[in-house]
């Protein structure tokens, strides 16, 4: 089974790049529409393997976290399978009862939460009766949670617990503070606290599921063994489980930083330091999205190939990695550079890094360090989508930020169209050296 796998997976890397070099438009057949509910579905058939995935985003992200109750949309999310009512002559469903009737039919159910989004993820077999099972299953709970008042203090026991235990990680305490600095009060900036989870009741879940869970704020992406039909009826009976609305509420624009960029120290018993630069970033709709794309692969997203790698490792030993990456978001994600190194050296280090960046902003990169990174990323776009979960995580991806249907298809275009004065001038308008904000944990002084 394994070895037929890698067979599938290589002919469709083969076809797929024989594709690209044609020029064919429509390399992938996504097809979208919307349920009568209001919800937008994407649709991709892949018949190679009997298996569906299917992930339902909504409206319900940490952004929408109310003050002093910070954690509450993640919270809301695990708690969906934490039991169900009666409805329809069917018996209330334990947490026990709904793992297991997932777990019956080969199902694997889980939920993740960001600033911008929850998600509902099932995977399941495409056979009929498996299929069905785990549909009418994943129905119930996420149209009629019950949200049992026993589960809701065991999860916030449990979060507390885990947060407790992440704020004695370097790394966590690197990251709690460089958020709040970059964003303010932006709700972007506003993170869980140990105090703010022990502010949350049953009735705060409640309210928010019933907010923010609605139909017409929600995407629906199935990508798996199923036909266009089996697809619209699919998506027809979970948006019909979800509320009806959900409000669109406008928050506040991310302002830029200005100034010269503060530093944050903390103590810290960890071996090693821990540095994270930052400032607000860019979404997916910004018209510079490409040309940064391959800056920042130049700068630190290339891994042993970049440029902070080259000046970090490669000459000074400093580190043994250091990473930078913008994330996209609704509004304007982080843009982030982190390493760790000896405490010892951490005030180095740190000087290499801030005249590294400062440098490529002002420069922008060689002819040579351009291509490289052009061909790489076209070359490896294959992998991004080489199997069902991958496809699943890219459509709808593009889905939920309401990118142009042929997005996937274009992307290698957009790429190999990019120019050296576009980069140099992209990392000028948004990149800030000397206002970014840089957190160091566990440095020597």
């Amino acid at each position: 089974m394994y070895a037929w796998h890698q067979m599938t997976v290589r002919i469709f890397f083969v076809l797929f790049l024989g594709l690209c070099a044609r020029g064919v438009s429509a390399v992938l057949p996504i097809e979208q529409w919307t349920t009568q509910a209001g919800t937008r579905v994407y649709f991709v058939a892949a018949r190679a393997l009997p298996m569906l995935d299917i992930r339902i985003d909504v409206d319900a992200g940490a952004r929408f976290d109310p003050t002093n109750k910070q954690g509450l949309a993640a919270l809301t999310a695990t708690l969906l399978a934490a039991g169900v009512t009666a409805k329809d002559a069917q018996l209330t469903l334990s947490e026990g009862e709904i793992a297991d009737g997932f777990a019956n039919v080969g199902a694997q159910y889980f939920v993740y939460t960001d600033a911008d989004h929850s998600s509902v993820h099932l995977r399941c077999l495409s056979a009929p009766a498996q299929r069905d099972s785990a549909l009418a299953l994943l129905k119930r709970v996420l149209h009629h949670p019950d949200f049992p008042e026993d589960k809701v203090q065991r999860d916030i026991q449990i979060s507390v617990a885990a947060l407790r235990e992440n704020l004695t990680r370097a790394d966590t305490v690197a990251d709690r503070a460089l958020l709040p600095a970059i964003y303010g009060t932006h709700p972007y900036g506003q993170l869980p606290s140990i105090e703010s989870i022990g502010h949350i009741t049953r009735q705060d879940v409640s309210r928010f599921y019933r907010e923010r869970y609605g139909a017409n704020r929600a995407v629906i992406t199935l990508v798996g063994d199923i036909d266009q039909t089996q697809a619209r009826a699919l998506a027809e009976r979970l948006s019909q489980s979800l509320p009806s609305f959900a409000s669109e509420i406008n928050l506040p624009a991310v302002s830029a930083l200005s100034g010269k960029g503060a530093t944050l120290r903390f103590t810290h018993p960890s071996e090693q330091a821990y540095i994270m630069i930052g400032q607000p970033g860019i979404t997916h709709h910004d018209p510079d999205y490409f040309a940064l794309l391959v800056g920042n692969h130049i700068l630190g997203g290339g891994g042993f190939t970049s440029r902070l790698v080259e000046e970090v490792r490669e000459k000074r030993g400093l580190s043994y990695s250091v990473h930078s990456f913008f994330s996209p978001w609704l509004q304007s994600g982080v843009f982030e550079i982190s390493l760790q190194t000896r405490k010892d050296q951490a005030d180095q280090t740190l000087q290499v890094v801030r005249q590294t960046l400062t440098t490529f902003v002002e420069q922008g990169p060689t002819a040579k360090e351009l291509q490289a990174a052009k061909d790489y990323l076209i070359n490896s776009f294959p992998l991004r989508i080489d199997s069902n979960a991958k496809l699943l995580a890219n459509v709808a991806n593009f889905a939920w930020h309401g990118l142009p249907l042929n997005y996937l298809d274009t992307w290698s275009t957009h790429i190999a169209q990019v120019r050296l004065a576009q980069v140099k001038a992209a990392l000028a308008r948004h990149l800030q050296p000397q206002a970014m904000v840089t957190v160091v944990v566990g440095s020597a002084q």
